[in-house]
């Protein structure tokens, strides 16, 4: 039995939706709890599964977590009971490898299993392995787990990423702190949850350079201290709730965003007759008058347009004035929400990594599939828009990445609720 979302259409949106903490920060800065015997306390992480299961697989290694009466959360790895992430735990979401570089750093052994996870293609961990291997690791695959040594500890290198992949950079990154020597990471990615890791290591005692430029560089310590330290707010979900605003016409006020984070986004929305303006502590979306124009858009790494925000675009150009374009390089098969955005009457032509989207005047409300975490709102968002009710299934896709969705949206006048399964 699973919950669905069920959504009737046509109501504009006017209130203040408060933006959480960024769950891509949030799940480094979990793991990074490993790097330390000490106390990390992480204020604003977002109550979401995805932080549910990071923290449940850190359970297992020994990390005791707890959330306190300000709803910060606090873990402790005093000592590491177990160094094996489990399949039951690692397939239920990719990011569960980043345990993979903290534990082998600190304890010298790690053995993580292959990721499964969703399906939007190949996400291969081969960037952190060889990562690893240059700091002195020994790695082998067997049975669908990574195994990794380090007896005498590992050592700094130079490590030149082929391409700027993020979870590897965040992996080595943590693994670096603790290596003998220097390392530095060229091509490393760019993206603002980098940054705010750089920073969390940093407070715990790491000697960090360069986070969020393309070549990290770290002098590693014999150990790590506890620390405090606020995540990022999530520039995805700012996103997201900025194209609510504008496809449901009316004015959101985004409480906690940072329109820096998300200028790339920020930026089409505005070309497309979106009206965005910094206001005290957040941002303010509006749109008051007719539909917004087509435009085009291609997924790049930061500070490019986020692949993350590439399905709540394609709703948004649903009803746009015009023809749009939007090109997905990050992401191969990640087009699955473009049939079911089309059981809604949306007119979009997939041209292998390119979707030509037509503006209809309005869409119609139908029973859709959520398939993967940002396909699930694109369906959300044009549910909003669309004329009757629409039915979203599977919404634990949703629950995986935004906190408390029908919840906010209610509060600023959307027809939505919550079906238990």
């Amino acid at each position: 039995a699973m919950d669905k979302l069920r959504i009737c259409g046509g109501r504009p949106l006017c209130g203040t939706i408060p933006i959480a903490g960024a769950k891509n920060a949030a799940l480094p800065l979990l793991a990074a709890a490993l790097l330390t015997d000490r106390p990390l306390v992480l204020e604003r992480a977002p109550k979401v599964a995805d932080i549910a299961t990071m923290t449940a697989l850190l359970a297992e290694l020994g990390v005791d977590a707890g959330t306190g009466a300000d709803g910060a959360l606090t873990l402790c790895a005093a000592a590491i009971r177990r160094r094996t992430a489990p399949y039951e735990l690692v397939r239920k979401m990719r990011a569960s490898v980043l345990v993979l570089g903290p534990l082998l750093a600190r304890e010298g052994r790690a053995r993580v299993s292959l990721p499964g996870g969703c399906a939007i293609g190949p996400r291969p961990v081969d960037l952190h392995l060889a990562g690893l291997e240059r700091m002195g690791a020994e790695i082998s695959l067997a049975d669908g787990y990574i195994d990794a040594r380090a007896p005498g500890g590992l050592s700094g290198a130079r490590i030149a990423l082929p391409a700027p992949s993020v979870g590897a950079t965040e992996n080595l990154l943590m693994a670096a702190t603790l290596a003998r020597g220097r390392t530095v990471i060229a091509n490393a990615a760019r993206e603002p949850e980098i940054v705010d890791l750089a920073d969390c290591l940093t407070a715990m005692g790491a000697r960090v350079r360069g986070a969020g430029s393309g070549a990290i560089t770290v002098d590693g310590v014999a150990a790590l201290g506890g620390a405090r330290h606020a995540v990022l707010p999530d520039r995805i979900e700012t996103g997201t709730y900025a194209i609510a605003a504008a496809i449901a016409g009316g004015t959101l006020e985004l409480a906690g965003a940072r329109a820096d984070l998300s200028a790339a986004a920020v930026d089409k929305l505005a070309s497309a007759g979106v009206e965005i303006e910094a206001a005290e502590g957040g941002m303010r979306v509006s749109r008051r008058g007719g539909p917004v124009r087509g435009f085009d858009a291609m997924t790049a790494p930061y500070p490019g347009f986020p692949t993350d925000m590439q399905a709540q675009t394609m709703a948004l150009m649903a009803v746009a004035d015009g023809a749009s374009l939007i090109t997905e390089t990050i992401f191969e098969n990640r087009f699955m929400h473009v049939p079911e955005l089309g059981r809604m009457g949306a007119d979009i032509t997939v041209h292998g990594a390119s979707a030509m989207v037509r503006g209809v005047a309005e869409l119609a409300g139908a029973p859709v599939m959520a398939t993967d975490l940002r396909a699930s709102v694109s369906l959300v968002l044009a549910a909003l828009a669309a004329r009757g009710e629409t039915v979203i299934g599977r919404v634990y896709h949703l629950d995986r990445g935004y906190e408390s969705i029908e919840e906010k949206l209610a509060a600023c006048g959307a027809d939505i609720e919550r079906v238990r399964g």
